[in-house]
C-alpha cells in the first residue's frame, strides 16, 4: 500500500501551519514550523503571487495532510460527499472525521493520527465488541469504540490512559479514559470539527 515516507515536519511547514502529525513534538519548542516558518526548499523564503487556484489547492493539500490520505482517497471521499445530501464541503470533512484511526485520536488514544492507524492496523481496538483492524473504517452514531483487554495491559494504552484523561473531546464523542472506552453520540456537524480547512475552496477545486 502506498505511503508517504518523507519528513512529517516537511508538511507541516509546506502548509504554513501547524498540522500536528507528530503528537507532543508539535507543542514543544522542536517544532519545525516554530524554528523555521517558511516552506521549504532553497526557495522557500521568496514571496510568491498565490494565485486562486493556488489558494484552493494549498487548502485541499492541509485537509489532506491533516487527515493523512493520499490523493486518489481523498478523491474518492470528495465523490461519495457530492452524492450525500446538504453541503459538500461540510460532508466531505465529517467523512475524514468518522474515519476509525481518527475518531481513535480524537478519543486520546493516541498522540497522533499516525500513530492511531499504527494500534487500528495492529489490531488494539475493537469496534462494537468486534475487532477492526481498517483505519478508514466509518464509524456511525451509536458505535463503541474499545481497546482490547489484552491490549490494555501494555505500557504504552496505560501511557495513553493517563494522558486521555486530560484532553478534551469533541461534543460528538465520550471518552472513558480510564476504561479506555469511548462512544460515538452522534455524526459530527461543521461547528464541532476542529480542523483549520477552509472546505468551500476544497469544492471550488474539484468543480474545476
Amino acid at each position: 500500500m502506498a505511503r508517504y515516507t518523507d519528513s512529517t515536519c516537511r508538511l507541516c511547514r509546506r502548509e504554513g501551519a501547524k498540522l500536528f502529525l507528530k503528537g507532543d513534538r508539535c507543542y514543544s519548542e522542536k517544532c519545525a514550523v516554530g524554528r523555521r516558518s517558511y516552506a521549504p526548499g532553497q526557495h522557500g523564503q521568496a514571496r510568491k503571487k498565490v494565485s486562486e487556484y493556488g489558494l484552493q489547492l494549498r487548502e485541499k493539500q492541509k485537509a489532506r495532510r491533516i487527515y493523512g490520505i493520499l490523493e486518489r482517497q481523498f478523491r474518492n471521499y470528495f465523490v461519495k460527499a457530492e452524492r450525500m445530501r446538504g453541503v459538500t464541503g461540510e460532508n466531505l470533512l465529517a467523512l475524514l472525521e468518522r474515519r476509525l484511526d481518527n475518531v481513535v485520536y480524537r478519543l486520546g488514544f493516541a498522540d497522533s493520527r499516525a500513530e492511531a492507524r499504527t494500534l487500528v492496523r495492529h489490531g488494539h481496538f475493537l469496534v462494537n465488541g468486534r475487532k477492526v483492524n481498517i483505519p478508514s473504517y466509518l464509524v456511525r452514531q451509536g458505535d463503541v469504540i474499545a481497546v482490547r483487554a489484552k491490549s490494555k495491559e501494555s505500557p504504552r494504552f496505560k501511557e495513553l490512559a493517563a494522558a486521555a484523561a486530560h484532553r478534551t473531546v469533541p461534543a460528538w464523542l465520550s471518552a472513558d479514559a480510564a476504561a479506555l472506552e469511548g462512544h460515538v453520540l452522534a455524526l459530527p456537524t461543521r461547528e464541532q470539527i476542529e480542523a483549520p480547512v477552509q472546505e468551500h475552496l476544497i469544492v471550488e477545486l474539484y468543480s474545476r
